[in-house]
């Protein structure tokens, strides 16, 4: 099958530290190679990637200081991609909603993975193209309201065989907090936990420009360098040994995250996962038995008392069973042989009646 992966360009594929989004796509490409497709991967330049390589722009969008107009890179890839679109079979779209108006206008098919969030001003291109292809990274992730045509949910995928295992966590204890600083993902609650617990924190991830106002005020005043620490921004082999060494990793999110991978990477590492029950985590976590689903800072605190009875090893063999880059590629192939089973679906006559 040839296929088009077409990338977000604000980070690398794969990123270099942080970036769901372009891990998944650089796992989910390599592997569609290794299984025979002819695949083209259109992201930033200094991607790296067994497809063949297209770029509008030599580096990643985040690192250059010269780009002052994210957006006149991001049409042009997606202008080069649907030029381009009938050397493809199927074109699957990471972007967002930014494709929908270029994939009504070919007839090559493209699949959207839904990696984001609805919001009331991209609901609307969303239902204008609602008959378009869709896949969802978890259940929750989906709004029935919207009717959109999602063919398939396929959960996102790591390789697992880049991830240490650690059988038993490091001495002194310690909790485990990695990914965006920011308001959504509980930064400020991990600490309020770690605090009300007694606990050592250690946190990883960046700050984007739009949370540096949270983070000056709400989350670096608690950081003592002690009990409540800041590592910065950390790559892959620094996350795995931060979460891998942990008791537990702290999820305490407060919006509905559509799937939550640094749940799954914790889970690898051997590491069980506290998380507030919003959005996905009841779907990635397997309460009492891979981590603890928690509906307040109070049932966090209690749920560290907890963790000792869980085995790390079947939180790993939870992540193999269910979140593996193979299982993802499964259901990324079912949903590409699906989408193009519907266009060899004839359309239903149309029956008119006239009046003599």
């Amino acid at each position: 099958m040839r296929i088009a992966q077409v990338a977000p360009l604000w980070e690398r594929v794969p990123p270099p530290a942080y970036g769901g989004i372009e891990l998944v796509v650089g796992l989910l490409t390599d592997e569609l190679v290794r299984r025979g497709h002819e695949v083209t991967l259109f992201a930033s330049g200094d991607s790296i990637t067994l497809a063949r390589l297209e770029s509008v722009h030599p580096q990643a969008l985040r690192l250059d200081t010269t780009v002052k107009e994210c957006g006149i890179y991001e049409m042009l890839q997606l202008s080069r991609v649907y030029e381009r679109a009938s050397e493809f079979d199927i074109i699957h779209s990471h972007m967002g909603c930014a494709a929908l108006p270029y994939a009504n206008l070919v007839k090559t098919p493209t699949i959207h993975t839904l990696h984001g969030i609805f919001t009331p001003d991209n609901e609307k291109l969303f239902k204008h193209a609602r008959h378009q292809p869709y896949v969802s990274i978890s259940d929750a992730q989906r709004e029935p309201r919207l009717n959109l045509n999602c063919v398939a949910t396929v959960y996102n995928g790591i390789d697992l065989s880049t991830y240490e295992f650690y059988p038993e966590p490091q001495d002194p204890p310690y909790l485990a907090f990695l990914g965006r600083i920011s308001p959504e993902k509980g930064t400020h609650l991990a600490i309020e936990i770690a605090k009300r617990a007694g606990w050592h924190l250690k946190m990883a991830g960046k700050v984007d420009v739009v949370d540096v106002e949270y983070f000056e005020e709400k989350v670096k005043p608690l950081i003592d360098g002690k009990q409540i620490q800041y590592l910065g921004e950390a790559n892959h082999a620094q996350k795995n040994a931060l979460m891998g060494g942990a008791v537990a990793t702290l999820f305490p999110i407060t919006w509905r995250e559509p799937f939550g991978l640094v749940m799954v990477e914790s889970m690898a590492a051997g590491t069980p996962v506290i998380a507030m029950e919003l959005g996905s985590t009841s779907e990635v976590i397997a309460h009492g038995k891979t981590g603890f689903l928690c509906h307040s800072v109070e049932e966090c605190v209690a749920a560290i008392d907890k963790v000792d009875q869980l085995d790390r090893y079947t939180c790993r063999e939870h992540v193999q069973n269910h979140f593996s880059v193979q299982r993802m590629t499964d259901g990324y192939e079912a949903a590409y042989r699906k989408a193009l089973a519907d266009l060899l679906v004839p359309e239903k006559p149309v029956l008119s009646l006239s009046l003599v």
